[in-house]
């Protein structure tokens, strides 16, 4: 296996070999920050530009070959914050309007800034967490550190993420062996009672990641760690990688600059 994808697959890549997936990482990684930037500055009220947004992302996952049943799929995590939004016009001041009203019966009065608000939250929301599932589903864990370290991130952050996502694994896997532990001598979790056995567990789990952080590190000193991750293969991008990244963010420009103008 090539040293290019050594790293740790992730559950949102799909392996592919699109025009999107052949891209260096830090030429996607700031075509989605542009991009978001663009989203989030476009008046709430240019409703025809999000669904113009939405188009330009379309045609990326089609670029990519990425199904729209997984990107749909993906999108659930933003969930929490769709029922936040679809408070804000019960719970927000302002003007009322009346909604769902019959003859001889009053409707549900809503405030019409929150329902501005509301809209805002789902669409920005929705195309920021549709842009990012588009980046991970095209993009490798180790890419996207080397991207960031590409891009001049501080380096303590990317190594943070780097050993968050390595050993994220090694820990889920302690929690699987601890459970499989618990249920060998017959625990099930059914109430209130139980929950002193969860949290010695989740106490025994804390302790056991700090011990294998210690001699992770000692290990890591050992062979000449010095407070620096050695990269392994330097990628550059080509004029012609940037201008097909700048595609995106570019397009997004024109539509927000005409959702302001217009």
């Amino acid at each position: 296996m090539s040293t290019r994808h050594a790293g740790h697959a992730h559950k949102l890549y799909l392996h592919g070999h699109s025009p999107v997936h052949s891209l260096p990482a830090h030429c996607k990684l700031a075509a989605v920050f542009a991009f978001v930037l663009l989203v989030v500055a476009t008046p709430r009220e240019a409703v025809w530009a999000f669904g113009l947004y939405a188009v330009l992302l379309a045609a990326v996952a089609a670029a990519a070959r990425v199904p729209y049943g997984h990107l749909l799929q993906r999108l659930l995590i933003e969930v929490p914050f769709v029922g936040f939004a679809l408070l804000m016009p019960f719970v927000a001041e302002g003007p009322y309007t009346e909604l769902g009203g019959v003859p001889g019966l009053s409707g549900v009065s809503l405030s019409v800034s929150g329902l501005w608000s509301a809209w805002n939250i789902l669409a920005k929301g929705t195309l920021g967490v549709a842009a990012s599932v588009l980046l991970a589903s095209t993009t490798e864990l180790r890419e996207l550190l080397l991207g960031l370290q590409r891009l001049r991130l501080p380096p303590l952050l990317v190594q943070i993420a780097s050993f968050m996502i390595r050993y994220g694994d090694v820990i889920a896997d302690e929690m699987r062996r601890m459970r499989v532990a618990r249920l060998s001598r017959g625990f099930r979790a059914r109430g209130v009672r139980q929950w002193g056995v969860l949290a010695k567990s989740a106490g025994a789990l804390f302790i056991r990641s700090y011990e294998r952080g210690e001699r992770v590190h000692l290990a890591m000193v050992s062979r000449g760690y010095a407070g620096t991750m050695p990269v392994i293969d330097e990628v550059d991008a080509t004029r012609a990688q940037w201008g097909r990244a700048a595609a995106l963010p570019l397009a997004a420009l024109a539509v927000c600059l005409l959702g302001w103008t217009l």
